[in-house]
């Protein structure tokens, strides 16, 4: 049995390689005769460039940058033939913050990501291509816009703060891209206000509580009105706390993030011949339906009508919703190994034996 194993990476526990191996682990352990193909897999946001870097090479550009709350992090760019591939967490990530209150949700900034923005820029780049994804900010891409030489501006001239844009009058200055083209690879379609919005929905995962939502979103409503274009709506906009709206009105092409990811490591390729398709994440719920990797697996497989399964820490998308997206059966680590306490006090072998109880219900 012909077997592709394609994961992202299960949130700060394991990454897309750790999974990918994990499961074959598991799965060979009842299952040895099935031949396994690994496929690593990001959509955008944490692991992005590694995953990028495990399946096509390409040169590491390291680099000391601006982190999210103002302290200096180590953050990296990949080059392959001729283009930059940028992965925002790496600069502003949620696992660049562990404390996470509204205060900290207020005051993350992108301006890290303009800075590799910057690097890739001077090192003559033709594109850079942004992971979207795993941000610990809300601010709009006003950072990232600093660091390219548009500051945001009170009504008295003086620059606000790093973080959230409140009080933003005007941009002082034009981002210097020197002709490279932007790429927004997106791993999510939300647009930048609202219900569905950046701060509302990804913000209390920052730290934002109900006060800090408000003041997030109405920050960006004003915001949105300096950039060079009106992009509040377009999908992706609100990705990675509303830098895919600054992308965008810079005049980003917005891609899938998945997708990208799908065509530069031969996803079709391996499930042309494959008979069946395991993928995973950390937490398989509604926001997986929107554009994540899962379902870029899942529409793969069905293509193909050969079935997909996801492995992931946990599950909260219904079988039926789950059964539209193309994925066949979900399987929680933390139900199988008894509560995620459990599967988070070992998550490789946990899943490992996930795996192996999935493998003996579907290898044939």
């Amino acid at each position: 049995m012909q077997v592709v194993v394609a994961p992202d990476s299960f949130g700060g526990t394991l990454t897309a390689t750790g999974a990918a191996v994990s499961i074959a682990a598991g799965w060979r352990s009842v299952a040895p005769d099935d031949v396994l193909t690994l496929l690593p897999l990001a959509d955008g946001g944490t692991g992005f460039v590694d995953v990028l870097h495990t399946a096509r090479g390409g040169t590491w550009h390291e680099r000391t940058v601006t982190g999210p709350l103002g302290v200096p992090v180590e953050a990296r760019w990949l080059e392959i033939d001729g283009v930059a591939y940028v992965e925002s967490a790496a600069a502003c990530g949620l696992h660049l913050v562990t404390d996470r209150t509204p205060a900290t949700a207020r005051r993350a900034s992108t301006r890290g990501v303009g800075e590799l923005i910057a690097d890739a820029r001077d090192a003559g780049m033709a594109e850079v291509v942004v992971g979207l994804g795993g941000s610990a900010t809300t601010d709009g891409g006003a950072g990232m816009l600093a660091a390219l030489g548009a500051r945001t501006v009170d009504d008295r001239g003086e620059p606000v703060p790093d973080g959230a844009p409140v009080g933003a009058a005007r941009l002082d200055g034009a981002p210097d891209l020197a002709g490279v083209r932007l790429v927004a690879a997106a791993d999510v379609d939300n647009p930048l206000l609202g219900l569905h919005g950046a701060a509302a929905v990804f913000g209390p995962q920052k730290g934002a509580d109900e006060a800090a939502v408000a003041d997030l979103d109405a920050a960006l409503a004003a915001f949105a009105d300096l950039l060079p274009r009106d992009v509040r709506d377009e999908p992706g906009a609100g990705a990675a706390g509303g830098l895919g709206a600054a992308l965008l009105a810079l005049g980003a092409r917005r891609v899938s993030g998945a997708g990208l990811v799908r065509d530069l490591v031969g996803l079709d390729a391996a499930l042309d011949t494959a008979d069946l398709a395991v993928t995973g994440e950390g937490s398989f719920d509604w926001q997986s339906l929107r554009g994540k990797l899962v379902t870029t697996v899942a529409r793969g497989a069905a293509d193909r009508g050969i079935p997909c399964l996801v492995l992931a820490g946990q599950v909260s998308v219904g079988r039926r919703e789950a059964g539209a997206a193309g994925v066949d059966s979900a399987y929680s680590v933390a139900e199988d190994a008894g509560g995620v306490e459990a599967s988070m006090a070992d998550p490789s072998g946990t899943l490992a034996a996930l795996a192996a109880r999935v493998a003996r219900q579907w290898s044939r």
